[in-house]
């Protein structure tokens, strides 16, 4: 009987979960140089392949989204600067993307944030380069006419943690291990 009750409940629990397709997402990204201010940062854009989200009622219980390394761009470059840059990001060097072409973020929970302007954080496993880590961040999050929206601060990552590890002579010096990320997304 009790193993009959649990199916119903875990069925149950199924039906009520409901997934949004990700229909539109912008990434944006900030990798930073001897001191981390604007002025000593590089910036850009990364494409998300795919992503969904599953709710249950209006509440965020679950989602994956497969981000596309090989479209690591720079945006404070243009011409031939910004092709080095690009080529560099993408070597053994930074992401590696030949050999890891996508990162992927699993969300685990979202919870409530004291923060008025962000007031989620959204929690989960980032996974770069082979190596996964629990990546969180702040967002707002918004249902309108089934129409899901995820905005989130910005938030850092550190990429050591990850192998992603610029392996010059200087050891790092001139490159900070935070990179920052902000994500805005729309499901539906």
């Amino acid at each position: 009987m009790k193993k009959l009750i649990l199916g119903f409940v875990l069925v149950g629990s199924m039906i009520s979960a409901q997934t949004k397709k990700v229909i539109s997402s912008d990434i944006h990204w900030w990798g930073y140089k001897v001191a981390k201010t604007e002025a000593s940062s590089h910036n850009g854009s990364l494409k998300m392949t795919s992503g969904n989200v599953i709710m249950k009622g209006n509440n965020i219980v679950g989602g994956t989204f497969l981000l596309d390394m090989t479209t690591i761009n720079s945006e404070d470059l243009s011409g031939e600067m910004q092709g080095k840059l690009n080529g560099h990001l993408k070597t053994g060097d930074f992401f590696e993307s030949e050999k890891f072409p996508t990162a992927t973020y699993k969300i685990t929970s979202v919870t409530k944030n004291n923060d008025k302007m962000y007031p989620f954080l959204v929690k989960g496993n980032l996974t770069a380069k082979g190596v996964t880590k629990a990546v969180n961040f702040p967002a707002s999050i918004g249902l309108n006419k089934g129409l899901l929206t995820l905005k989130s601060n910005k938030f850092s990552f550190n990429r050591q943690d990850f192998g992603i590890a610029y392996q010059s002579t200087m050891k790092d010096v001139f490159v900070k291990d935070d990179v920052d990320l902000q994500i805005n997304l729309q499901a539906k």
